[in-house]
């Protein structure tokens, strides 16, 4: 799971308009703060195991949303979303990254994922060295 293919792709969806780009980041930045927040917030504020449980939830889930927008205004750069996706069959990948999103509901596995990717370009630009 490439969470930087994932933002791209999603931004892109079958045309890769402007406009889709803008709604897809403010998704993802939306996503952050209010899931994080009302996850916290609901954490805070009661007792119950199981309404604490869906706060841990949101808040875990609402954190995936942090490295898709990291992504996503990165891919906001002139030319960078085209540079990404370059060479690359939208049609199938957008196919692939439909069911692949899912991930987003798995509390930390974006977070997880991206960290994992970070690590292996460091260590590959280490031996590159």
């Amino acid at each position: 799971m490439n969470v930087r293919r994932l933002a791209a792709i999603d931004m892109y969806g079958s045309r890769g308009t402007i406009r889709r780009r803008w709604i897809i980041l403010v998704e993802f930045l939306v996503g952050v703060v209010l899931m994080v927040t009302w996850g916290s917030w609901l954490l805070a504020s009661t007792n119950g195991f199981g309404t604490r449980a869906l706060g841990l939830w949101l808040v875990g889930a609402g954190l995936n949303y942090a490295p898709l927008s990291r992504y996503a205004l990165a891919l906001m750069r002139p030319g960078a979303l085209n540079a990404e996706l370059a060479g690359v069959d939208a049609g199938g990948e957008l196919r692939r990254y439909t069911v692949l999103q899912l991930w987003v509901f798995v509390p930390l596995a974006l977070v997880v994922f991206a960290v994992r990717d970070a690590l292996a370009r460091r260590r590959t630009r280490t031996t590159a060295s």
